[in-house]
This record gives structure tokens, C-alpha cells and sequence, in this order.
């Protein structure tokens, strides 16, 4: 499941709301062990997710670097030359 969650921080444009929720919830996923939580803990499951999303958007808020903003397109470019290296080229 951790794979799952990219680095956010310094690329352009800014990463969007809906992809901190995605990683918080992949965080809140890995922490509790439930891909999805039972009705019992479905409301802690939820608030933990919000809690975990505003501290990761105020987290990359606060961050600063001196770096160009990476590019989208080139970071998956580097990912899929990392993962032909890996497991071969289909």
C-alpha cells in the first residue's frame, strides 16, 4: 500500500487537494491495517483521514526550497526507466 503514496512537495504546478487526501488515506490504510474499516470504525477511520490530510497540506504549505519545481511528466518518465531497470521491459 505505501508505494502508492508519491512525494508531493515541489512540483509544478502544486499538488491538488485530492492528492494529499489520496495519500493521507494511503497512510490511514497502512497504519490501521484496513483497506476499508468495519462500520465500528468507519468514523475514526474517516476522522484520522482528515486529521492526517490537514497535517500533510499544512506540512507542504510550510516547506520552501531554493530547487526548480519539478515536472510531472519527467518524474513519471524516470519512474518507468527505474521500473524497466527492475522488472524488465514488457
Amino acid at each position: 500500500m505505501c508505494r502508492n503514496i508519491k512525494t508531493l512537495f515541489n512540483f509544478d504546478p502544486p499538488a491538488t487537494g485530492d492528492e494529499v487526501e489520496a495519500a493521507s488515506l494511503q497512510f490511514v490504510r497502512k497504519l490501521s491495517g484496513f483497506q476499508a474499516p468495519s462500520k465500528a470504525n468507519e468514523a475514526a477511520f474517516q476522522l484520522a483521514v482528515l486529521e492526517v490530510t490537514v497535517a500533510a497540506q499544512k506540512l507542504l504549505d510550510s516547506l520552501v526550497t531554493n530547487a526548480e519545481p519539478r515536472d510531472r511528466e519527467t518524474e513519471l518518465e524516470r519512474a518507468r526507466i527505474r521500473n524497466a531497470k527492475r522488472f524488465g521491459s514488457a
